[in-house]
Formats: structure tokens, sequence, C-alpha cells
């Protein structure tokens, strides 16, 4: 039996660049169906989440920050705005 390859990341729309509402943290995010989202972090986007820096506290990285909800709803804002590409089912 072959093993199809998986292109989704190759067929699929891109990652595209969102900015938070909140706190202006850029990221790259892409969704692949609207219970899907991928997000890639900047170092400079992590810095700037008042929402992840109010999570880790006094600083210390213990990498229990699960996500920003600002960022969330303005993900699913720009996917609404047409911004970012949901894919059909």
């Amino acid at each position: 039996m072959t093993v199809r390859r998986d292109e989704r990341l190759v067929d699929g729309p891109g990652m595209r660049p969102v900015r938070c509402d909140r706190c202006g943290a850029g990221v790259e995010a892409r969704k692949a169906s609207w219970q899907q989202t991928s997000v890639q972090w900047t170092a400079a986007a992590a810095a700037a989440c008042a929402e992840r820096r109010a999570a880790l506290g006094d600083g210390q990285d213990s990498g229990l920050f699960l996500g920003c909800e600002a960022l969330r709803a303005s993900i699913t804002r720009a996917a609404l705005d047409g911004a970012l590409v949901v894919p059909d089912p």
C-alpha cells in the first residue's frame, strides 16, 4: 500500500500576517478549517503579547501559555473579513 504524501500545506492557503487588535503583536497565521488554526510566533510577537506576559507573570517561561484570546479573536476577524482564507470542507 502506498502512503499518499500530505500536501495540505503546499496546496492550501499559506501563512498570512495577522496583527493582534489588543497589543499589536504580529504573527503569521493560516486556517485549514474554521476549527483549525496554525500560528507562528516571532520573538517580538511573544514579547509584545499582553496575555502572554500576564500568564507568565514573573518572566520565567514555564511553557504553560496555551494561547492568547485577543489574538484568537483577531484571527477570527481576519478570516471573516477575508484576509485569511478558510478552505471549503
